[in-house]
């Protein structure tokens, strides 16, 4: 049963290496990694493995996904708030950083890494794989799980940005184009 008037949600972010403990509300966004941004739906109290215990129902927005995260938990999964908007300048930083230069390995070797680095759900490493395949592109062809990979990090940092800056998707669409071109 959704209690919507429990509407706390904790979590931990990061800031300046130390864990501080955030409070969300029902009808805030949360980004969970790899997934994106959802909206916090509420609590409910699920008995799991015998024992019971509240946790938060968040709704993916790209694809309606419905994902429950006990709440002693919400550490380990990467559980973390929207960036907030003035750090949306540091994300087009390490977009823009060109003298990196891209590892020569094999596609999949770069890909577990790239894939590591969007499982964390730090927009910072999104937006570096991001960066990365964007120039490795201009370099050689992207294998299939490049591209698509690509395009995951692409639309992951797309819905964050959008949301931190209160703008329509194509606006960060055309800003990333800008950046990239």
């Amino acid at each position: 049963m959704l209690m919507s008037t429990r509407s706390k949600v904790c979590k931990m972010t990061e800031k300046k290496g130390e864990r501080m403990q955030i409070i969300f509300k029902t009808g805030d966004k949360a980004v969970y990694p790899a997934h994106g941004v959802g909206e916090v739906l509420g609590i409910e109290n699920r008995e799991i493995l015998g024992t019971k215990q509240d946790v938060y129902v968040l709704k993916i927005l790209d694809n309606g996904m419905k994902i429950m995260i006990p709440t002693d938990k919400v550490d380990s999964v990467g559980l973390r708030s929207v960036i907030p908007r003035n750090k949306v300048k540091d994300v087009y930083k390490v977009l823009r950083e060109k003298g990196v230069a891209v590892k020569s390995q094999t596609w999949n070797r770069r890909y577990r890494e790239y894939m590591e680095k969007i499982k964390t759900g730090s927009i910072f490493d999104i937006a570096e794989v991001l960066r990365d395949l964007y120039l490795l592109k201009f370099d050689k062809d992207l294998s299939f799980g490049e591209r698509k990979m690509l395009d995951t990090a692409r639309n992951l940092l797309i819905k964050e940005i959008s949301i931190a800056k209160n703008v329509k998707e194509k606006v960060i669409e055309r800003e990333l184009e800008k950046i990239f071109n």
